[in-house]
């Protein structure tokens, strides 16, 4: 139990990261903290902490926290950016705004994007006609 106490106190130290921060969705009065060019749709904590993972920077999802500007929008990445030295963990992302802009190029090639709206498409129609088959059984 102590371990897990002292872990999730390191985390608290670590920086926050909203999905808001690189929605292109959103304007900056909203929370949007990077360009709408460089910023993409409706990013996930999922797509954020995958990234995370490829560019090897030390990270923990927090499902259960919300933005605190906007309730609804549920979930948070927490980032480790320096070390306890205060070096950089990698050294080619050195601030929050670069880890940002990095998060935001990357989640558009994520493999759930890619690989999701073919199958989703035909899933649609599949619900769409067993309803209706459903419809002539009454």
């Amino acid at each position: 139990m102590d371990g897990g106490g002292d872990l999730r106190s390191t985390i608290k130290k670590w920086n926050a990261i909203y999905p808001v921060y690189i929605n292109s969705k959103k304007t900056v009065a909203e929370g949007r903290r990077v360009a709408a060019a460089k910023a993409c749709a409706d990013p996930t904590c999922i797509e954020i902490a995958d990234c995370c993972s490829y560019l090897k920077i030390p990270h923990a999802i927090e499902l259960d926290k919300a933005y605190p500007r906007d309730f609804f929008q549920v979930g948070r990445v927490r980032v480790q950016l320096k070390n306890d030295d205060g070096s950089p963990v990698n050294p080619a992302i050195k601030t929050k705004k670069q880890l940002l802009i990095q998060i935001a190029e990357l989640v558009p090639k994520h493999h759930g994007r890619t690989k999701k709206p073919e199958p989703a498409a035909s899933s649609a129609a599949g619900t769409s006609k067993s309803g209706k088959g459903g419809k002539k059984k009454k």
